[in-house]
């Protein structure tokens, strides 16, 4: 009997696993092979917790505010992406999927090819950076991502989560990097995180919380990460095109839904 009722539980472990991952499909090149079930479940089950995959797929336009430095906005559709200088005039407009783009910076358009790279390919890595800060539970089954579970283990603000480990093959401009993740076991997302410059290091570069969830359109996102954090978190159904062919810097609360 205790067998029999061992095995049910397995049966329906594995079921459950299965209707999380049809909803939750890994990207191409997602370390399905080399990444542990309870971290995959644990992954698909933030996902829903923020809104769901259907939710994400659905949302397109995303701006925010990275601590005060620069503003963002990001065509999820079409991989446009704005990124403003906060401290100074400089702003970038880039494709992230080829790369092309336009800058004005020191009062002009940059054109020099030269110039030109170099800003395109500084504004491509803001946005890895900047938009991982803020949408990191949705990529968690991206290409050349590796789960591994850790355990359990409770946050700084003492709430009971799931610890599982994220590291990369190959992909980004830091592949180097591991981070921890709690997964809080109330509400199944992900409520602190680790940084680790080398996916060797025992010592985190930087342990912060990611609390204070907000609905957004469909989905959750948050901003709060402690004493550094990431503000004017709008998103949007529609905006103008001319937000990523115009340098005027725009005022996005007229396009907020009322």
């Amino acid at each position: 009997m205790k067998h029999f009722f061992s095995t049910s539980m397995l049966v329906c472990l594995l079921f459950a696993g299965a209707l999380f991952a049809q909803k939750n499909p890994a990207a191409a090149g997602f370390d399905q092979a080399g990444s542990d079930p309870k971290a995959i479940e644990l992954a698909d089950k933030a996902m829903d917790a923020m809104g769901g995959r259907k939710n994400w797929d659905k949302t397109r336009f995303i701006a925010w505010n990275f601590f005060g430095n620069r503003k963002l906005i990001w065509d999820k559709w079409t991989g446009n992406v704005r990124v403003d200088n906060v401290n100074n005039d400089q702003t970038i407009l880039l494709n992230i999927n080829d790369g092309k783009g336009r800058v004005f910076k020191y009062g002009q358009e940059q054109t020099h090819p030269d110039s030109l790279a170099k800003y395109l390919k500084q504004g491509k890595g803001a946005w890895i950076n900047d938009g991982y800060w803020l949408t990191m539970p949705f990529k968690l089954k991206d290409s050349g991502v590796t789960l591994k579970y850790l355990g359990e283990e409770k946050t700084q603000d003492g709430a009971e989560a799931d610890v599982i480990q994220l590291t990369f093959k190959n992909v980004g401009n830091t592949p180097d990097n591991k981070y921890k993740l709690w997964v809080n076991k109330s509400n199944h997302l992900v409520w602190q995180w680790a940084y680790y410059p080398k996916f060797d290091a025992e010592k985190p570069g930087f342990i912060r919380p990611w609390t204070d969830y907000k609905k957004h359109g469909k989905i959750l996102l948050s901003g709060e990460r402690g004493d550094r954090d990431l503000t004017d978190i709008m998103v949007f159904e529609q905006l103008p095109e001319s937000i990523f062919t115009d340098f005027k810097r725009p005022d996005l609360s007229q396009y907020a839904t009322k």
